[in-house]
């Protein structure tokens, strides 16, 4: 499955939002060095009961705006 994710970085706190067209996340790591993307892929590996492992940004690894695939 491929989800479309808009990342706010610097947050106040972690946050996951569904929307229509995927998820809104609130990440409280900053944009710098993959600190955020690292975040994104815990805290996702929490919400849906899953292993890092099967996660990965496909596109958007720079941008707020990513493509995240989930494998099993």
């Amino acid at each position: 499955m491929v989800f479309k994710i808009r990342v706010v970085a610097k947050a106040s706190r972690n946050l996951i939002k569904k929307e229509d067209q995927g998820f809104k996340i609130y990440l409280t790591k900053p944009a710098q060095d993959g600190l955020a993307n690292q975040q994104l892929v815990g805290l996702l590996s929490e919400y849906l009961g899953i292993s890092k492992s099967c996660i990965a940004i496909i596109k958007g690894l720079k941008s707020r705006d990513k493509l995240v695939k989930i494998t099993e």
